[in-house]
């Protein structure tokens, strides 16, 4: 600010209307202790440290340099605007010849305690009152209320997603429902506490078990008594029923009294303990199967299987009358097929000789003519002999059946005609076996006979009957009964280290 020396302090304004003059400088008075202490010492003008200067720079100056002048932009920002240069910021109150308004302290307004420099640092209420918040809570908008699917999900559920969600939930209360009471009472009956005496015995027979088999098959079958008049006892055995009309199959040695004696009386007795007389109707020796037949109204009939289909392992029951034990039931299985046997020839007669079926159900005295059935219950074989290690003939899991397809064909045979008619090689033949090969050597030829007529000759070996092996002479007798009488069958043999194929036109015997 420039100074005028023209202008009197005293009046104001006369310098000029929008100028004042300065105000006289007020110097105060120094305490001379102070003075004493921050005042300069005796005979120093000036500057108070004079002892020590900075050296004056090359361009003449003391040594001190200037401030850098401010940036521009900050220069820009504070000084003064454009055209106004001679114009104060701020004019004095004075100037505008109106009082000052005095203005209150900050700590006077009520609604603000904590404006009071005064008050003083003690725990007491709080600072804002009921009536300030609830003025405020007055003036605050209130915001939307958060709905419950908006809760549950997190964001708004359609009307008819809720309901599909609320029929599947019931869905699976009622089917979690319904497994836990089936689970509840299940577990009852599981851990209930039965007594020996509440239980039922046997009650699990399903169909096709032994018991349900022979509770099927025991009717059919009977026992059989053959006993000479003024004996006190006579020969037992067993019966399959084969036919309505009162037929009877067993073997030719049960009823093996009766073929030459009409004074014999054969029993039969069924498994419900009725006896009836039977007649003997045919009986052959060389198959041990004989026929009887007993005059009964509607009996039961034993199914017939067909003894080709077995196997070895295929599960058997063999029913019978075993040392006069009626109804007895044993099972076991198929051990062997195509079993040549030879069995019989006690009291003078002739030994028999068949193919047999092996197995080891338990077969005993008695068991002779009773069924052998398989797994369905229908027959597949006639038991007719067993192979023991003692004098007994007690069963050691060796017994034979002659099948059913062959003993059928002989039961019908019986019953037309009353005998039947065998094939014949005509020759007799004894069992060999050689370094290289096995089979029935020829001991003598019937004059005229099939073999002969074919040029067999003794000392011949056969080794194959059509397609049957032939390993010894029991597997012959077999293997030609198994065609009729005139068929053609071509036989290998062995004569002087060669092999021959000659045919061979059977006869009967």
């Amino acid at each position: 600010m420039t100074d005028q020396p023209n202008a009197n302090p005293a009046q104001p304004g006369a310098v000029g209307a929008d100028r004042l003059a300065p105000r006289p400088l007020e110097r105060p008075a120094v305490d001379p202790a102070q003075t004493a202490v921050f005042g300069r010492p005796h005979g120093v003008e000036g500057a108070f440290d004079k002892l020590y200067t900075q050296p004056s720079n090359s361009n003449g100056g003391n040594g001190f340099g200037l401030a850098p002048p401010p940036p521009e932009s900050l220069a820009e920002a504070f000084r003064r605007p454009p055209g106004a240069e001679d114009v104060l910021l701020q004019r004095p109150l004075e100037a505008t010849g109106e009082p000052p308004e005095p203005e209150e302290p900050l700590w006077t307004d009520q609604r603000d305690p904590w404006r009071d420099p005064g008050s003083g640092a003690v725990l007491a209420g709080p600072a804002v009152t009921a009536e300030d918040s609830a003025e405020e809570s007055g003036t605050r908008p209130g915001g939307a209320l958060l709905s419950l699917p908006e809760v549950l999900f997190g964001r708004r559920v359609k009307p008819r997603a809720l309901a599909l969600l609320g029929v599947l939930a019931l869905l699976v209360g009622a089917v979690g429902g319904l497994v836990s009471w089936w689970l509840a009472d299940t577990g009852s009956s599981l851990t209930g506490s039965a007594t020996i005496s509440e239980a039922e015995a046997a009650k699990e027979r399903p169909p096709g078990s032994l018991a349900d088999i022979a509770k099927r098959v025991s009717p059919a079958v009977v026992a059989l008594e053959v006993v000479k008049p003024g004996a006190d006892a006579g020969e037992q055995g067993s019966g399959v029923v084969i036919d309505p009309q009162g037929y009877i199959l067993t073997n030719e040695h049960v009823v093996s009294s009766a073929s030459g004696d009409s004074s014999v009386k054969i029993t039969a007795i069924f498994n419900d303990g009725t006896r009836t007389a039977a007649k003997l109707v045919g009986a052959d020796q060389k198959t041990d199967l004989a026929v009887v037949k007993v005059a009964v109204t509607n009996p039961v009939v034993m199914q017939l299987g067909k003894s080709a289909d077995l196997q070895a392992g295929d599960a058997v029951i063999a029913v019978g009358s075993p040392l006069a034990l009626q109804n007895s039931i044993t099972s076991g299985i198929v051990s062997a097929l195509d079993r040549p046997v030879t069995a019989g020839g006690d009291n003078g007669a002739p030994p028999v000789t068949y193919e047999a079926i092996q197995t080891d159900a338990a077969i005993n005295h008695g068991n002779s003519g009773g069924a052998l059935v398989d797994a369905t219950g229908a027959l597949v074989g006639i038991n007719s002999a067993i192979r023991s290690s003692s004098a007994d003939g007690g069963s050691i899991g060796i017994g034979f059946a002659i099948p059913s397809d062959y003993a059928v064909k002989i039961a019908r045979e019986l019953i037309a005609h009353g005998k039947v008619v065998h094939a014949d090689i005509g020759i007799n033949a004894a069992s060999v076996a050689g370094s290289t090969s096995m089979g029935a050597q020829v001991q003598n030829v019937v004059p005229n006979g099939p073999a002969a007529a074919a040029g067999i000759k003794e000392g011949d070996v056969i080794t194959k009957v059509g397609d049957r092996l032939v390993r010894d002479s029991a597997e012959l007798t077999v293997a030609v009964r198994n065609h009729d009488p005139g068929t053609v069958v071509p036989v290998q043999l062995a004569r002087s280290g060669a092999l021959l194929v000659v045919d061979v036109t059977l006869g009967s015997d």
